[in-house]
């Protein structure tokens, strides 16, 4: 059965195991999340959960929106996410999903948008190496170099590292442990650092490697 939520980071702290080993964990705030559409192959041509997290008043929403909701007969939800899984057909539109859904020692995908880093060189974007700090390199030593060669193909390739904006991308962290779940509150404690600011929407799923 495959399991699905989307979150809130709330921010990273420290855990400690039973043997009293420091464990660096991430905490989100994970659900309540409500079933907002079921989509089929009959209608849709696959088979889909669409799920809402987060409440919103009407005022902010369009009239479009207004009527997704209200066919649904569900509360409006600011934030909504699609699931593709073997198991769409257990699921009802109105059904809740909780962060009880996951348990301790779950193996989990983690979705999210990275921090903007603003316009960045190569050094930083890419990795790419410096030219010498001497001997004549001058104020170039952080430039990304050549572009291509002369009259063939006289172009530049694609796929070439030039500076530009970094960051404000979609960003998944594989296989990460969940070392605790607090159902009461909604929390789970994921072990490493998951992509984004706190406050950024993050989705769980189950690990594709576990």
């Amino acid at each position: 059965m495959q399991k699905y939520i989307i979150g809130k980071k709330i921010g990273m702290t420290q855990l400690f195991d039973e043997n009293g080993k420091f464990i660096p964990v991430t905490v989100i705030e994970a659900g309540p999340c409500i079933v907002t559409q079921k989509k089929t192959i009959e209608n849709d041509g696959y088979e889909a959960v669409q799920i809402g997290y987060g409440e919103v008043t009407d005022k902010h929403l369009n009239k479009p929106m207004k009527g997704h909701f209200a066919k649904a007969d569900v509360a409006a939800k600011k934030f909504l996410r699609e699931f593709r899984a073997d198991n769409c057909g257990e699921k009802n539109v109105g059904d809740l999903i909780k962060a009880d859904t996951f348990a301790a020692g779950d193996k989990v995908d983690v979705c999210g948008i990275s921090k903007g880093k603003g316009y960045q060189g190569v050094i930083k974007r890419f990795g790419a190496h410096s030219l010498k700090d001497t001997h004549g390199t001058g104020p170039v030593h952080r430039h990304a170099g050549s572009n291509g060669a002369n009259s063939t193909p006289s172009r530049v390739y694609k796929g070439k590292i030039l500076p530009g904006h970094m960051g404000v991308e979609q960003v998944t962290v594989q296989n990460l442990e969940v070392v605790k779940v607090d159902a009461e509150n909604n929390l789970i404690a994921l072990k490493g650092a998951i992509p984004g600011p706190k406050g950024g929407i993050v989705t769980i799923t189950d690990s594709v490697k576990a």
